[in-house]
């Protein structure tokens, strides 16, 4: 199985077409957002992961989505941690979605690390900003 896309999001919405086909609508992606209040503060934004078996594929396997501060060490401790079974028929695509309540002490970068079987990591940022005042 592999990855072939990761982001953060507000909506997913599947829709079908004719013939044995889904379109997959995402809206709201998004790489930042302002706090919903001054740090400390907790946001849980919402991430889709897309994930494609090969023909020649293994159906199954652990989808693991890791999210550390981007300025820390690989082995420091994380923010949050999802792990996920995926089974997926040879051929297809599916998607995972994950949600965790991220607690951040300042402003900054959070990285999400995304990969199946402890392969290699799909990297995606998110970035809190500072609240909108009126």
């Amino acid at each position: 199985m592999e990855i072939i896309a990761a982001l953060f999001m507000d909506d997913i919405n599947l829709r079908p077409v004719p013939g044995p086909s889904t379109r997959i609508d995402l809206g709201g992606i998004q790489f930042s957002a302002p706090a919903p209040a001054p740090v400390p503060c907790t946001v849980a934004p919402h991430l889709v992961v897309l994930v494609w078996c090969p023909d020649d594929g293994k159906s199954t396997g652990a989808l693991e989505v890791t999210f550390r501060m981007s300025d820390a060490a690989e082995d420091s401790e994380p923010m949050a941690r999802n792990v996920q079974a995926l089974e997926i028929e040879p051929g297809k695509f599916n998607y995972r979605l994950v949600r965790a309540d991220l607690a951040f002490e300042q402003y900054g970068t959070v990285v999400a690390q995304c990969r199946i079987d402890q392969g290699p990591a799909r990297v995606v940022p998110y970035t809190l900003l500072p609240p909108v005042t009126a």
